[in-house]
């Protein structure tokens, strides 16, 4: 996550020491409380202002069209119930509350309203901020359309449109900002299928949680470099892309939870060496589970609840060395090895309620356990006569290619 920081570090250099500085949060991954990036800016930041005097600026035909776009934006602003954009007057737009100027050259660098409350929409003159960087709008009340012009923001890489009420088919607009690196679409109302496109962009961090988005997830999930994606609270259905398991190692968490998934969990899951959180729990998944999950050392929450997964849990996956919580309840596992109980002596959350384990307490009753859901699925292992080697998938998959 470190890149959210380096528009950061750059303009920190460059600010005198009584400028006023405004820092925003970090990356929240999660599928409650909505947080956008981060990062340092001059300007008028809605919980205070401040604009240092500067020697240069921009043209007079910049500022002219900064102030246009913004003059224009404020006049699609139905209700401001915190007054937020009282101080949207006069040509000093770097004065404006939650706008952000650089200081080399005091052109709108960032916009940040979040949790202003506003009501609303985007209009096609926000593209009249060609060095916007930053655009987090999340918690209002703007809905309508995503202004095609958005495209002509060359210099945005991070937008943040979460906790609104827009709607209708995924914008596709936001795959044509050539430099965004976040994209977070989280708790809208957005419906229909993800393109392909989504996966093929340069995109770090890929937010589309607690929407209504349908189908299949795309086979070019595989191609994406996210390291961090989050699917949850959707309505998506099919089998987890094969694709998964080729995305190489960058990715760090994943959601799938609470949609309606089925089939397997792919073979290739333990490509990702360093993923630190899979949650795939809330969903229709079945069969046993891949030993290659064994690979993931570095995993921290492994959430598999409330699915149709059978079979014996086994050592490989408890004896994962930096797990925090192991949940699995809700399932169909007949059993579990040694090897897992040790996990209550390693302070460990593991939660194995309502399986078919004997001899446990809180377990399914005996006729639910008779009839297994999917369990005569034939899910693709890999043969287990000798020791897994972490990683051979993708070395052995890289070499073949031509």
């Amino acid at each position: 996550m470190e890149k959210w920081w380096f528009l950061a570090l750059l303009l920190l250099i460059a600010i005198p020491t009584e400028a006023g500085i405004n820092v925003g949060g970090g990356v929240g991954v999660n599928v409650g409380p909505v947080g956008g990036g981060g990062g340092v800016w001059i300007g008028g930041g809605i919980n205070g202002n401040g604009n240092p005097p500067f020697s240069s600026g921009p043209s007079p035909s910049d500022l002219d069209r900064a102030f246009t776009a913004l003059q224009a934006w404020k006049s699609a602003i139905s209700d401001d119930p915190s007054k937020v954009l009282d101080s949207w007057v006069g040509p000093n737009v770097c004065s404006y509350t939650g706008v952000f100027c650089s200081p080399d050259s005091q052109e709108v660098a960032g916009i940040d309203l979040n949790h202003a409350n506003l009501k609303g929409n985007l209009v096609q003159e926000l593209s009249f901020l060609s060095q916007l960087s930053l655009l987090h709008l999340n918690s209002n009340r703007f809905s309508g359309q995503i202004p095609e012009s958005l495209r002509d923001l060359t210099a945005l890489q991070e937008l943040d449109l979460s906790n609104n009420f827009f709607s209708g088919s995924f914008p596709t607009v936001t795959l044509q900002i050539p430099n965004l690196i976040y994209l977070d679409l989280r708790f809208n109302s957005f419906s229909g299928t993800i393109p392909d496109e989504l996966f093929n962009r340069k995109l770090d961090a890929i937010f589309l949680n607690n929407n209504n988005f349908e189908g299949q997830i795309p086979e070019s999930l595989g191609n994406s470099q996210a390291s961090v994606i989050n699917f949850a609270n959707n309505q998506f259905t099919g089998n987890l892309p094969a694709s998964f398991g080729f995305m190489g190692t960058k990715l760090k968490e994943v959601l799938f939870l609470n949609n309606r998934l089925t089939g397997c969990i792919p073979e290739g899951v333990g490509i990702f060496t360093d993923i630190k959180v899979f949650d795939a729990s809330h969903n229709s998944l079945m069969g046993h589970l891949p030993d290659t999950i064994s690979c993931l050392e570095d995993i921290e929450v492994l959430n598999l609840a409330h699915n149709n997964l059978s079979g014996v849990l086994p050592d490989l996956v408890c004896s994962l060395k930096s797990l925090v919580n192991l949940t699995v309840a809700y399932n169909f596992f007949s059993g579990f090895s040694q090897e897992c109980t040790k996990l209550f002596y390693r302070n460990v959350g593991f939660d194995f309620s309502l399986n078919c384990i004997p001899g446990w307490n809180m377990q399914r009753p005996e006729p639910e356990c008779s009839l297994i859901p999917g369990g005569g699925l034939n899910c693709l292992r890999i043969p287990g006569s000798k020791p897994l080697v972490c990683g051979s998938l993708y070395t052995s998959s890289s070499t073949s290619s031509p």
